[in-house]
């Protein structure tokens, strides 16, 4: 009789089975819900940076009749001496938002949570680099860019930026993008990359980045990346996401007309 109990009280294989898949399907669940909340954790400080980030560029135009900021290539290495800086804003408007002195990777307001990595798009091939952009001295460790690539691009016909343009002659300031996630510029995502994180992955029609617009309001866009490449002169060329403004049906525009 005491055998019968025993055997009476015992969980079968397949229950215990049942019980395992259970316990897994739940903590596949758990660990996506935890996933998501970092991920929204981490969009929203990256969020509040940019709002600061956006004032103090306010506070500069404030103290400059208007004008928004119209910074020289600072850019150090050697490789990317033709490539207009995004970044150079940062030197002259941090004290407005209380940084002074060099610029670092501890700069805490101008490093997004999400920016853990980056691809070497110009000196490497698009390999992946396991570092943030925020703690590279060719950014002056920003993980954030001005909408300040002056000119036009002479191969695609970039639309001019902002640079050194009065914020109050920009005509669509709810759309135009003031300051955004440098990824936007290729374009790539830090929030939801493509996986595996690779070469043949690193930049993508509709990537998702953070951006704050000229009106002072920050929203996660889409970023319009167009495919096709062009050819001048006999040279093939790939496009970057800043030299044309989206298509209808996107939230933002890169130029100020």
């Amino acid at each position: 009789m005491n055998q019968n109990r025993r055997a009476q009280a015992a969980f079968t294989l397949v229950e215990l089975l049942v019980v395992i898949a259970v316990i897994a399907i739940l903590t596949a669940l758990l660990l996506s819900v935890l996933s998501r909340a970092k991920a929204g954790a981490k969009r929203t400080a990256c969020l509040e940076n940019l709002r600061q980030i956006n004032l103090g560029l306010r506070m500069y135009s404030d103290d400059s009749s208007d004008y928004s900021p119209k910074t020289p290539h600072t850019n150090n290495l050697p490789s990317l001496a033709n490539i207009i800086d995004f970044t150079g804003f940062k030197e002259v408007m941090k004290h407005n938002v209380g940084l002074n002195g060099p610029s670092s990777a501890q700069d805490k307001i101008f490093a997004c949570p999400a920016d853990i990595f980056y691809y070497d798009l110009v000196t490497n091939g698009q390999p992946y680099v396991a570092q943030g952009i925020h703690e590279q001295v060719f950014s002056d460790y920003s993980s954030y860019g001005f909408n300040g690539a002056t000119g036009t691009n002479p191969v695609s016909g970039r639309p001019a930026s902002i640079a050194g343009r009065k914020i109050s002659s920009i005509k669509s300031p709810a759309r135009t993008l003031l300051v955004f996630e440098i990824p936007a510029i290729f374009p790539y995502s830090w929030h939801e990359p493509k996986r595996p994180l690779s070469p043949e992955n690193a930049v993508f029609n509709d990537a998702k980045n953070m951006a704050c617009f000229v009106d002072g309001h920050v929203n996660y866009v889409k970023i319009y990346w167009n495919t096709n490449r062009l050819t001048v002169g006999g040279v093939s060329y790939i496009t970057d996401a800043l030299d044309y403004d989206p298509p209808a049906g996107y939230d933002y525009q890169w130029s100020g007309d």
